[in-house]
């Protein structure tokens, strides 16, 4: 019996679009204060996106879901459906997806939810839209991942905790730029990473990150969709993973059998650092900025705590045109304003007046 998702009805992604705040702190900012410099020849990446002082994940998902929308060139009121997937919703209680929903237009008739598995949140959010859509229950399903993470002050998960997000309109596969080929979805309880209520950051399984955590969900996610849909790493023009540093997704790529060649779009950790619910998401809007027709995409998430989804896609002919309809995620990527710790600090409240 098939383990792979696909839905009855053929469906894909008909919209899509990115955004990152314009904020950039250097690595060595950080190593500087907390390490004494001792770091600045291994930084997990080069810089990572900050938020400014006005921005959340809701505002971020506004802005890639009205690219998505310039993309799909539909009417907002036709989405039956938005999640929001994130691990840095605005509000404890009370759901972001109302809040787009309303702005975008979308609401009142529609489905509005949050979701939440951290660093898929985003691909869970996806997911969930190929299957309301594909059952038919819906012609549109709005799906989000952003994510405006924090890390303590001095932790090794400041260097790389970062913001922004990708947001995707799912449709029928005759108006998709991107139809989906099948996906498949692999979860354990294995705690690699974790925050308790009332707790500000969160903490490290640390002997679980790696082989047990990221490279065992991937790897099996991947492996089981391939051999599902009989279909081999060369089959694939791009791909993207699940990027928490510069490493992982270069090293799970060569387990796997993939080649630097096939990750030259999508890998954007160096440049903005994790964006954690829109860590592989937004990769994939820059693939698709890249992408031309006849062309085969590989997605795979992972998310702490733990899973990965993993994704085949076949770009159509409406890609030519529809990628020119926004902007592009390297121009979000290379308006880059470099900022120090203190500012820093300041903008994501590491510094709290009493």
């Amino acid at each position: 019996m098939s383990k792979m998702m696909k839905p009855s009805r053929d469906v894909g992604i008909v919209g899509y679009g990115a955004y990152i705040p314009a904020y950039r702190l250097p690595g060595t900012e950080i190593s500087e204060l907390w390490r004494d410099g001792q770091d600045n020849k291994f930084l997990p990446v080069k810089q990572k996106s900050v938020p400014g002082k006005d921005e959340d994940t809701t505002t971020m998902s506004i802005e890639a879901a009205q690219n998505a929308l310039k993309r799909a060139k539909i009417n907002p009121a036709k989405i039956r459906a938005i999640w929001v997937g994130s691990e840095s919703h605005p509000y404890a209680v009370k759901p972001t997806g109302t809040v787009v929903a309303e702005v975008l237009g979308i609401a009142p008739d529609t489905l509005a939810a949050d979701m939440e598995f951290a660093c898929k949140a985003g691909t869970e959010a996806m997911q969930a839209g190929f299957a309301f859509v594909g059952s038919s229950m819906g012609e549109y399903a709005l799906c989000i991942g952003a994510d405006t993470a924090q890390g303590r002050p001095g932790d090794a998960l400041e260097y790389t905790a970062a913001a922004g997000g990708a947001a995707f309109i799912i449709g029928p596969a005759e108006e998709s730029l991107a139809v989906l080929e099948g996906s498949y979805s692999y979860v354990t309880d294995t705690p690699d990473f974790f925050r308790r209520a009332y707790q500000r950051y969160p903490e490290h399984g640390n002997r679980f990150t790696g082989e047990p955590a990221y490279f065992k969900h991937i790897t099996s996610s991947v492996s089981a969709l391939l051999e599902e849909l009989k279909l081999k790493p060369e089959d694939f023009a791009y791909v993207v993973f699940h990027q928490p540093n510069s490493k992982f997704p270069l090293k799970v790529g060569k387990m796997l059998g993939f080649s630097k060649e096939q990750q030259k779009y999508g890998l954007l950790s160096p440049s903005i650092g994790n964006t954690y619910a829109g860590a592989s998401v937004v990769g994939l809007t820059d693939i698709l900025d890249h992408a031309k027709p006849g062309e085969r995409i590989l997605i795979s998430s992972f998310g702490s705590g733990a899973g990965s989804d993993t994704f085949s896609f076949m770009v159509t002919s409406k890609i030519t045109k529809a990628a020119k309809l926004a902007p592009k995620t390297k121009t979000y990527i290379d308006r880059a304003i470099p900022i120090n710790y203190a500012a820093y600090a300041r903008l994501r409240k590491k510094i709290i007046k009493e």
